[in-house]
């Protein structure tokens, strides 16, 4: 790693930032040790209830706290934070409306459109009237095929009001995929768009919608953006547009209904690349902790701040997104492709509405950087403060390249977590410099670490990433898992009573993290454990590299590493180029990571969310199903991995 930080904020930077403040509070009113993050971070891990309580204080949360902030504190199963608490998640999101804008949207199409405070409480009052018409509970879930636009979160906003269940996808779901995932939850209500756009053409959904409201057999709710939505609903049984959904109401006091901390709130799928998705439950409480807690003190961010976040209803990046709100932000809302039509499409929204936060994903940084583009010397970013990365793991170049190409100025946040937590583990932190290649460090309240195969803590050594103490956002239970065997299994079987996360890790010298892929995913070539991330991390500095995929073939008694690559337009994958991309391998890595083979496609299968899916090629290659393609974007793809010659020698 580098031995001087690419970023380091200063004095009066720290000093205005909310994380400082919030420590210094915690100082004076609970007695927390405020003189450094470090000292202060294991406060909050060490008492936990203080910690969270203090959180619910100072972000002002709406509801009763009670007088107990966690029982069972020592078992990660039984935990249970704020067990006489009650809330409503949507009350919070619209306890501190601004002056200007809630929600700015614009589509790939050119649409645009702003909601006001007073706009989006108008709407959720209204369809929280036409739910209860219908019937709609706490308890009853609510699934939605959608756009990120704004009707949707006023949506699941007025849905929360109620204490039903939320759940989303996005409307690229083939129509097995949508089922795979409502079908389990048994939604009162499925709500979809008429079409949406994407690099330039409309997309239909008419025949999709149709067939999943047969299977799921409740009424459909046509919310109208790119398409018919009158000839759509003539071809469901039970289906209504928005505008006649909403008609019989006028704008009422919103009525939320107080739940418990741990009541269901969102209803989350894992990729379902391995199987059936899982389907993770979070609760309204600790959802809302956590990201307020990621959102005030980690990002900054403030009432008015424009925050923005490139996902689709399908990543919980969304879900994390919608939650800005309860700080007062103004929501930045995109649906499409972010390169239509060209690269600067994102930061030409991003220079015009002067986000503050820009989230995305490493992969779109890369592209941003293989595309040549330097939207520092060609936008005015003076107002974006802090940028932030997930999906994958962001290479080092990529952390050069925001510096370089981006903004000098400018705090970068490669952050890591994910479905199974609507949250992060580790993330940025305001206070702390910016180290190439590294993650700033573990979230308060989160006892993070990494330990080795023996269950040991192990410093500037790979090993499982772990959180030793339970914390609000852990998942409540899967759905139609009534044992919590299925739970126990995904996070709890490899340590007892530790949270396994699944990502292979290492603490880096600066108290940061590194990840170096997924767990189930790393290479073992003679017994030592090699993460993806690191072979990616060269190969994809190549100009002749787009991107690649790497996997371990089980090959006469051992594994041997396979590097599948997507050479740019017109390049050919020769013996002059095979050797350029070893010799990088073996000099920026080991030769431990030099792979056995090398092999060009044309394509590399990924997720919905843009996460490319090595262990569905591993099974590919190795003649094994791959049980769930609906997961996958472009499940074509895998086809090119089968019954490859070149990997039988």
């Amino acid at each position: 790693m580098e031995q001087s930080p690419l970023w380091i904020p200063s004095e009066p930077f720290k000093a205005a930032q909310p994380m400082r403040h919030f420590i210094d509070w915690c100082g004076s009113s609970v007695g927390a040790p405020s003189q450094d993050y470090d000292t202060f971070h294991d406060w909050s891990i060490r008492e936990r209830g203080a910690f969270w309580s203090a959180v619910w204080d100072y972000c002002g949360v709406v509801g009763s706290k009670g007088s107990v902030a966690l029982t069972n504190g020592d078992d990660m199963l039984k935990a249970r934070f704020f067990p006489h608490a009650e809330l409503n998640f949507a009350e919070n999101l619209l306890s501190h409306p601004g002056e200007g804008d809630a929600l700015i949207f614009r589509g790939e199409n050119k649409v645009t459109d702003r909601w006001s405070w007073q706009r989006l409480t108008a709407m959720v009052s209204r369809l929280q009237q036409a739910m209860q018409g219908m019937g709609i509970k706490s308890g009853d879930r609510i699934a939605a095929m959608m756009p990120n636009m704004p009707e949707t979160v006023a949506l699941m906003m007025a849905a929360s009001s109620l204490g039903a269940i939320w759940s989303s996808c996005s409307p690229d779901f083939g129509e097995q995929g949508v089922l795979d995932r409502f079908g389990q939850i048994e939604p009162s209500l499925f709500i979809a768009c008429d079409g949406y756009w994407y690099n330039g053409k409309r997309q239909d959904v008419a025949d999709k919608v149709a067939a999943v409201a047969a299977r799921l057999a409740v009424p459909v709710l046509v919310v109208p953006y790119a398409g018919d939505a009158s000839a759509l609903i003539e071809l469901l049984e039970n289906g209504r547009s928005l505008e006649q959904y909403v008609a019989p109401f006028s704008v009422q006091e919103i009525i939320y209904r107080r739940l418990p901390f741990a009541h269901p709130l969102y209803i989350l799928f894992s990729s379902g690349t391995t199987g059936v998705p899982k389907c993770i439950v979070h609760s309204a409480g600790g959802t809302l902790l956590q990201h307020l807690k990621e959102h005030r003190f980690h990002c900054g961010l403030a009432a008015g701040d424009r925050l923005f976040y490139f996902t689709t209803c399908g990543w919980m990046m969304w879900n994390w997104l919608a939650s800005g709100l309860a700080c007062g932000a103004t929501l930045c809302l995109y649906d499409g492709s972010p390169f239509y039509p060209d690269g600067n499409v994102l930061f030409d929204y991003a220079a015009e509405e002067k986000f503050a936060v820009f989230g995305t994903s490493a992969k779109y940084i890369d592209a941003v950087r293989k595309g040549g583009l330097t939207p520092k010397t060609t936008h005015d970013l003076s107002s974006l403060r802090l940028m932030t990365s997930t999906g994958s793991p962001l290479s080092p170049e990529g952390f050069s390249f925001v510096y370089d190409g981006i903004k000098d100025d400018i705090q970068l946040a490669s952050i890591s977590g994910g479905t199974d937590i609507v949250s992060c583990f580790v993330l940025g932190n305001p206070l702390k410099p910016v180290w190439r290649g590294e993650i700033q460090g573990p979230g308060l309240g989160l006892a993070i670490d990494v330990w080795n195969d023996d269950g040991q803590p192990v410093r500037r050594e790979k090993g499982e990433l772990v959180c030793t103490k339970a914390f609000p956002s852990m998942p409540i239970m899967f759905w139609n898992d009534p044992e919590g065997a299925k739970y126990h299994a995904a996070y709890f079987e490899r340590f007892d009573n530790v949270w396994c996360h699944g990502d292979f890790a290492e603490w880096t010298e600066h108290g940061g993290i590194v990840i170096h892929g997924r767990s189930d995913a790393t290479l073992n070539p003679g017994g030592v454990r090699i993460g993806t991330a690191e072979i990616y991390n060269q190969v994809e500095q190549l100009d002749e590299v787009t991107e690649a995929i790497c996997i371990g073939q089980d090959f006469e008694d051992d594994v041997r590493v396979i590097l599948f690559v997507r050479l740019v337009d017109g390049v050919t994958l020769d013996e002059a180029l095979d050797k350029k991309i070893k010799a990088k391998i073996r000099t920026g890595a080991s030769p431990r990571h030099v792979p056995a083979k090398i092999i060009q496609v044309r394509d590399i299968p990924r997720t919905k969310s843009g996460k490319i899916v090595e262990l569905a090629v591993r099974e590919v290659v190795h003649g094994r199903p791959v049980k769930n393609k609906e997961a996958l974007a472009n499940p074509e793809a895998l086809d090119l991995f089968a019954n490859l010659a070149e990997l039988k020698t």
